[in-house]
């Protein structure tokens, strides 16, 4: 007895023998590429670097941003500080009575009651 064996090719393995050129296609692109690149590790790091330079809450323009925030602040702190240092320096001057009276009259153009004050302007050189 002569046994006919045909292979019968069903829609499955059509689909199957399909996927399997893709298959080889894709690798055949894939030796293309470097193996550093194909590497699961360097294309994890790669996803968290570009994740937290760019897409993070505190990414790479954000921190520039609050460094220079930073910055301005800390001069500000430091023009206040001199500031409050120049007044408490002024007040210890002023607990004198003779120093306090210079004052006023400096600053503050007062005079006695039988004094008459004249103010003469400076000229400025343009």
């Amino acid at each position: 007895m002569a046994t006919n064996k045909r292979k019968i090719i069903t829609p499955y393995r059509r689909k199957q023998k399909c996927l399997t050129l893709l298959q080889i296609h894709s690798m055949k692109l894939l030796t293309k590429v470097p193996a550093w690149l194909r590497n699961k590790f360097f294309i994890a790091f790669a996803a968290f670097a570009v994740w937290m330079l760019f897409f993070d809450e505190r990414d790479i323009f954000t921190m520039g941003h609050h460094r220079q925030e930073l910055r301005e602040l800390q001069q500000s702190k430091k023009y206040y500080t001199d500031q409050i240092n120049k007044e408490k320096t002024e007040l210890e001057s002023l607990k004198t009575a003779a120093t306090l009276e210079k004052y006023a009259r400096e600053k503050y153009y007062m005079k006695r009651d039988n004094e008459d004050l004249f103010l003469i302007p400076e000229k400025q050189d343009n």
